[in-house]
């Protein structure tokens, strides 16, 4: 048996163990942190997370967890509410991530429009629609994870269509309905469309409205990623840039992202909740009790790629219920500012080029020494990857790199509300001294 010491020294072991994963860990909660789309969470948010993992209730029935799951169906709600579908209808799931939530989409979609693939594979249903190969159309600049579902849900990796994209990088919907069009008049079974609320790259909001008008024209299902930027229907400020949203069939929403919430806490929502049961057409007697049938919405498992699932949204409804729903508002016009202030720093910078305007907190751009005015495109963008290198291993700041027209650039996402305009203007600077100490090497 596990005795406690009395002298302490299980607590000393378990301070010490502490410490050692905090100091070779990245502090996100540092102002320098200006990397990837995961915030510092609210840290009260951790606390009710550790709940969740103390109690250890599982979600796939009710009766496991009777309180985190409506916890979870409240939250539903109200983020259903925001987006613009009042009243029962709607409806969702909270799962681990926007990958699980993008597949789960993606998933009830073909089978939506594929009738019976679930049961019999997509082979037998395309053989009776002509044989044609069915398509996804997704945003250009779309998640990763959207080609992986193609994959997953039998569609194929080859069968994404990448939807045209305008100079800000937002789905062209002129183009998009000639895209439909030419795919129709093929034969080709259209999926869906998947647009962006915003694009991972540059943070490029779609115009949903007539994305929409032309999906609904198409008798097409219409999905929205709205991982990062959901979090703006929060700001009075910003809730603009997802105007057409209540027109998607399904949206999925991370809350570990501009919510501020520890990961994973995503959400996959829906128009009509009867599609969250088109996902996964299956019985599990030893879970479901078919006696209490009303119990059915807050039995995840029937509608969610997990079985056993952890108490996601417990941080969550922990912090929209201490402070309500205006923390979110702060949360995003603070950390969208941010994103403004270091697109206006560059922009007065003679050394430095932004890529694009930015619509929200993500910011991609380059450092562009008079020594490199004239350097090849692929020089300009190895010497992008070099500098990011020197930056991060130093430890004076974390950002990551991407790629703009296929050429590397630097990208930052301002996730912290900490991080200051002085802040961003030490970044340029010490993007500044990096820079010249790797050119004069090269001289």
């Amino acid at each position: 048996a596990v005795s406690v010491d009395t002298n302490g020294l299980v607590v000393e072991q378990f301070a010490r163990l502490v410490e050692l994963a905090l100091a070779h860990g990245i502090n996100l909660h540092d102002p320098r942190y200006v990397g990837l789309q995961v915030p510092a969470p609210v840290p009260l948010a951790g606390l009710f997370d550790c709940i969740g993992a103390v109690i250890n209730n599982p979600m796939a029935i009710y009766e496991m967890g009777p309180w985190v799951a409506s916890a979870e169906q409240a939250l539903i709600a109200e983020l259903a509410g925001r987006i613009g579908w009042e009243g029962r209808d709607s409806g969702g799931i909270v799962t681990h991530g926007g990958s699980i939530a993008n597949l789960t989409a993606i998933l009830v979609a073909r089978n939506v429009a594929l009738g019976r693939s679930w049961e019999l594979g997509i082979a037998p249903e395309l053989a009776t629609r002509g044989g044609r190969t069915a398509k996804l159309v997704v945003h250009a600049d779309a998640h990763y994870c959207l080609a992986r579902a193609a994959g997953i849900t039998g569609i194929g990796t080859d069968n994404v269509v990448l939807a045209p994209l305008d100079d800000r990088r937002r789905i062209d919907p002129s183009r998009l309905d000639e895209t439909l069009v030419t795919l129709r008049s093929a034969g080709h079974p259209i999926i869906a469309v998947s647009a962006c609320a915003c694009s991972t790259p540059v943070g490029a909001f779609d115009p949903l409205i007539e994305i929409a008008e032309v999906c609904q024209r198409h008798d097409v299902w219409l999905h929205v990623d709205a991982a990062h930027g959901g979090a703006a229907l929060f700001s009075r400020k910003h809730c603009g840039l997802l105007a057409g949203i209540d027109l998607a069939d399904s949206v999925t929403w991370d809350a570990h992202k501009m919510m501020f919430v520890p990961a994973l806490c995503a959400f996959l929502l829906y128009k009509d909740k009867r599609h969250s049961y088109e996902a996964f057409r299956q019985n599990a007697p030893y879970l479901f009790d078919p006696s209490e049938p009303g119990l059915a919405d807050f039995d995840g498992g029937l509608r969610t790629l997990e079985c056993t699932k952890r108490a996601a949204a417990l941080g969550l409804w922990g912090v929209w219920s201490l402070f309500g729903p205006e923390l979110f508002e702060d949360l995003v016009d603070v950390t969208f500012a941010l994103g403004r202030s270091l697109y206006e720093q560059l922009n007065a910078a003679a050394d430095f080029t932004p890529l694009h305007e930015p619509q929200c907190n993500i910011v991609v751009f380059r450092y562009t020494p008079s020594a490199l005015r004239d350097a090849a495109p692929a020089e300009l963008g190895e010497f992008q990857l070099h500098l990011r290198r020197s930056v991060i291993e130093s430890g004076d700041f974390y950002l990551v790199p991407t790629s703009h027209n296929g050429v590397a650039a630097l990208r930052c996402t301002l996730m912290n509300p900490l991080t200051t305009p002085a802040t961003l203007a030490a970044l340029l600077q010490t993007l500044r001294e990096h820079g010249q100490r790797i050119l004069n090497r090269a001289s």
